[in-house]
């Protein structure tokens, strides 16, 4: 009676496990090994599972150089994380997002965090020079985006989290700010307010655009007076948007609604409006864009439009792999709409 084989433990392993320690332990050839764990149509599945299984239990993992040899690729996907102050949990959600497509593919992500003092252009050079990835995901567009101009004059697989205004298409996902702004607008008229204010991006945000023309556009139809404080921004200091706020309350003639398009903003708004003596939801309304579980708890509550982070970097990085697998196939972009969570 033959003697079946099992992995080692992984502990007992001395030496980085490869095709030839799983064909060994499976009485395999490493060629079909090699063709089981690319799932080649032409293996069975019964040994393709016992494969990946003995695979899984040596903690075999691919080497990247030899795959970069072999078929070009580098089955790595780089996020360029740029920070997203006003969005809490911004990095974690579109993280796990994207985790989540591209689990049980080949790809692995690699997170390069930018900061004010990094040039993501020269981190893009560098991964095009090096052939450190095999596509790119994006956040914070500008209108004429110097990373976007770059990697679409390279042909190089990528998707930004924003649009641009380059007359070229690439492939994007985005919300829908200009909506996001109309519906704010319109709840809180509908519930009385007569002096909107909103806090906007910075103006060399793509969104910044389609926030501000969302929101005047609204409040000049609606009839009713507005304020769009010009000494902040969504990125500005907590410290320094309440400063802001609190000029504009202490007017004769106050906002008594808000528009947040950033959970730490409408914090911030709040404190203020308390420390005034103004309660929310009486004196003053509040409408802030949720991105996070934090403001089903907050109190008084307050209505909130829900942008899925989560699902967006799901679907970028599924819209990235089917766009490095088929570069001639043309893929649409994707505008996430606005959802609405009011009281």
């Amino acid at each position: 009676m033959p003697t079946k084989m099992t992995a080692p433990p992984r502990n007992r392993l001395k030496k980085r496990p490869t095709l030839r320690t799983i064909a060994e332990i499976t009485g395999l050839a490493v060629t079909t090994v090699s063709r089981a764990l690319s799932n080649a149509p032409e293996i069975a599945e019964a040994t393709r599972t016992r494969v990946a299984k003995v695979a899984d239990e040596v903690g075999y993992v691919p080497d990247p150089a030899a795959q970069r040899l072999r078929t070009g690729r580098s089955n790595v996907i780089s996020f360029l994380l740029s920070p997203h102050d006003e969005l809490l949990g911004f990095s974690n959600s579109m993280t796990m997002g994207l985790t989540r497509a591209l689990r049980d593919t080949n790809f692995s992500l690699i997170i390069t965090p930018s900061f004010e003092d990094t040039s993501e252009v020269k981190t893009i050079e560098s991964i095009l020079r090096n052939k450190m990835a095999d596509g790119i995901l994006l956040t914070r567009t500008e209108p004429f985006d110097e990373r976007v101009r770059i990697l679409m004059e390279h042909n190089f697989p990528f998707v930004s989290h924003g649009r641009t205004e380059f007359s070229s298409t690439h492939l994007y996902l985005d919300y829908d700010n200009e909506a996001f702004s109309r519906l704010a607008v319109k709840r809180l008229v509908e519930k009385g307010c007569k002096h909107l204010a909103t806090i906007l991006p910075d103006r060399k945000f793509t969104f910044y655009r389609h926030l501000k023309y969302g929101f005047t556009s609204s409040v000049i139809d609606a009839g009713v007076q507005y304020s769009v404080p010009e000494d902040v921004n969504l990125d500005s200091s907590p410290e320094a948007i309440y400063q802001s706020i609190s000029k504009l309350l202490a007017t004769d003639n106050p906002p008594d609604g808000f528009v947040c398009a950033g959970e730490v903003a409408a914090m911030t708004i709040m404190a203020c409006l308390d420390d005034y003596g103004k309660q929310v939801g009486k004196d003053a309304h509040i409408l802030t864009k949720q991105t996070s579980p934090l403001y089903d708890h907050i109190r008084p509550k307050v209505d909130t439009i829900f942008e899925n982070i989560v699902l967006a970097g799901e679907e970028m990085g599924k819209l990235l792999i089917q766009q490095i697998q088929n570069k001639d196939q043309l893929f649409d972009p994707i505008i996430h709409r606005p959802e609405p969570r009011f009281l």
